[in-house]
């Protein structure tokens, strides 16, 4: 499964940190100053120890990213030997005292991951589908946005990565950040209220075609071995040859068909995009309110105060009210998005 999948792209770079120690005489390694500009960073005020911090994080200044982070790996996991059959390596007499080759990084590499939107322009509809072209445009638009955004923190910590020198407009770090794109193979996705319709296949007509020309073949074979069919010669030979290879040929087919139909990225939720996430968590917290604020009141006043509440916060509107992105409660009036 690529980036896209349930109308958002699930972004991974990967940019290589310089090695060594920069020139400026009260810095440290190219390496820890990376992990100082993450760890001055602000955290979104998404929990109670944060909630009235003085900054929010940068990546809360956009309403595309679902979840963000950013981090250093320094080399990769290794997780042992690469499994064989054991009996192929009995019969090859492979010596598994002998170390296998282990991949490692050459250098420490800033990881980026993002969830967002897979959308070119704020308020588009989120897709079913993306060609790689327009997936790239999606990457480059997000680039473009989080440079518009949060340049000064962009440029305080990727300053420290391989090949970001002279990098000066959004145009650059989206460049950049595409050279440094490695494919997202298990993407997670945790909004669906209901289940989509998964991609099924056509399981009865996969098989008839490749068990018919399969049967056709085998059968012709045994009758040619047999001497059944002698009386047509050679003739029951290649059918049976012709009939096999076209099994083999519908069988890889079907095969290449399965893997592309099980590649397909799922639909998003009717509710998936950033916009409609954080409308439903700004309504469902002024309803809680809405609900204890009313108790006992008589059915006309219910009435019109229910009609009130729908004509303020407009719960069919996704462009506001809303909570802001990176905050925890829609309590405060600074938290709200209003339109």
């Amino acid at each position: 499964m690529a980036d896209l999948d349930t109308g958002h792209v699930f972004l991974t770079t990967l940019a290589p940190i310089k090695t060594g120690t920069p020139l400026d005489p009260d810095s440290t390694s190219y390496d820890q100053r990376v992990r100082i500009a993450l760890a001055e960073l602000p955290t979104a005020r998404q929990s109670p120890a944060t909630e009235r911090a003085k900054y929010n994080s940068p990546f809360a200044r956009n309403l595309r990213n679902h979840f963000v982070r950013m981090f250093v790996i320094d080399d990769v996991i290794y997780n042992g030997r690469i499994g064989e059959n054991a009996l192929k390596e009995t019969i090859q007499k492979t010596n598994t005292i002998i170390p296998q080759p282990v991949d490692r990084l050459n250098c420490s590499y800033l990881v980026f991951n993002a969830d967002i939107d897979a959308i070119t322009k704020d308020g588009d509809p989120l897709p079913t589908d993306l060609s790689p072209k327009q997936q790239k445009a999606v990457r480059r638009a997000y680039a473009l946005e989080i440079w518009d955004s949060m340049e000064e923190e962009i440029v305080e910590i990727y300053r420290n990565c391989v090949g970001f020198d002279g990098i000066s407009t959004g145009d650059g770090f989206a460049d950049y950040l595409e050279k440094c794109h490695v494919e997202t193979t298990m993407p997670f996705h945790d909004y669906y209220m209901k289940l989509p319709d998964f991609h099924t296949l056509p399981t009865k007509p996969l098989l008839a075609v490749v068990a018919i020309p399969a049967l056709v073949g085998v059968l012709a074979l045994v009758l040619w071995l047999v001497g059944v069919g002698s009386v047509m010669g050679m003739a029951t030979f290649w059918t049976s040859i012709i009939a096999l290879v076209l099994a083999f040929i519908a069988a890889k087919l079907a095969i290449g068909y399965t893997m592309r139909n099980g590649a397909k990225p799922l639909a998003p939720a009717e509710f998936d995009d950033l916009p409609s996430v954080l409308k439903s968590i700004y309504i469902q917290q002024k309803f809680a309110d809405f609900v204890v604020e009313h108790q006992g009141a008589s059915d006309a006043d219910l009435h019109a105060a229910f009609g009130a509440f729908m004509a303020e916060h407009r719960p069919d509107d996704r462009t506001g009210p809303m909570q802001k992105p990176g905050v925890i409660s829609s309590s405060r009036p600074d938290n709200i998005i209003n339109a």
